[in-house]
C-alpha cells in the first residue's frame, strides 16, 4: 500500500501547489516555505518503496521544484529567489527554535520529550546539509545551463532548462544524502536513487504540468 500512498501525498501536493497559486504569490511562497520544514521532519521515516528502502520525503521534491518553477513562471524569476531566501531564513528559525526546545527540562509526566529528541536531534545537520548543496548547485547549474547552451545552440529552452536540472538535481541529491542521511538511514543507494529519479520525473513533467495549469488558470 505503500506505493498508493505515495501517489496520494504526492497528489494532495500537486492540487494544494495549484490552490496556493490561485491565492497568489504570497501563498506559493509559503507553501514552498513549508514544504522545506515538514520534509526535513518526514525524511527521517523510512518505508519500502517498489522494493527499495526509501524516506517519506521524497513527494516534496515535487511540491518544492513545482512551486518554485510556478513563481518564476507567473512572478518571475526575483519572485523565485526571494522564496528560497524566505525558505532558508525559516529553516534557521526551525533548527533555531527546536534545538532550545530541546534543552527544556521536562515534567515528570512528560511523554513527548524522547519523541521530540529522535525528530529534532538531526536537524542541525540537515539545515547544513541544505544550505552546502544548494549553494554548490545553484552556482553548478548557471555554469552548467551555459555549457549546454553552448553545445545545443539550436535546442529550445525547455530542454536546455530540463538538462541543466537534471545533472544539478543528481549533484544535489548525491550532496544531501551523504551530508545529511548518510549514517541515519538503512540503505543510503536506495534513498540516492528513488529520490534521483523522482526528481527526473518531476523535472520532464514540468512542462505539460505547467501547460495544464495555465489552461486552468490564464491570470493570476
Amino acid at each position: 500500500m505503500n506505493e498508493v500512498y505515495f501517489v496520494t501525498q504526492v497528489i494532495i501536493v500537486l492540487l494544494f501547489s495549484y490552490g496556493a497559486l490561485r491565492l497568489g504569490q504570497g501563498a506559493l511562497t509559503a507553501l514552498v516555505t513549508v514544504q522545506a520544514l515538514i520534509a526535513n521532519l518526514f525524511v527521517l521515516k523510512q518505508m519500502n518503496f517498489l522494493g527499495f528502502e526509501v524516506t517519506c520525503s521524497d513527494a516534496f521534491a515535487v511540491g518544492s521544484i513545482l512551486g518554485l518553477n510556478l513563481l518564476r513562471e507567473y512572478f518571475g524569476k526575483e519572485a523565485a529567489k526571494k522564496a528560497i531566501s524566505i525558505c532558508f531564513f525559516f529553516m534557521i528559525f526551525f533548527v533555531a527554535v527546536s534545538q532550545v526546545q530541546l534543552l527544556f527540562v521536562p515534567g515528570p509526566h512528560d511523554t513527548a520529550q524522547f519523541a521530540y529528541a529522535k525528530l529534532l536531534t538531526p536537524a542541525p545537520r540537515l539545515l547544513l546539509a541544505s544550505l552546502v548543496a544548494f549553494f554548490i548547485v545553484q552556482h553548478f547549474d548557471v555554469r552548467c545551463f551555459g555549457w549546454i547552451s553552448r553545445i545545443l545552440p539550436r535546442s529550445s529552452f525547455p530542454l536546455r532548462s530540463s538538462l541543466s536540472l537534471t545533472i544539478s538535481q543528481f549533484i544535489d541529491t548525491i550532496l544531501f544524502s551523504f551530508l545529511g542521511l548518510y549514517g541515519i538511514v538503512n540503505s543510503i543507494l536506495d534513498i540516492l536513487l528513488v529520490s534521483f529519479l523522482l526528481k527526473v520525473c518531476v523535472i520532464f513533467t514540468l512542462g505539460p504540468l505547467m501547460a495544464l495549469m495555465r489552461r486552468w488558470m490564464p491570470r493570476v
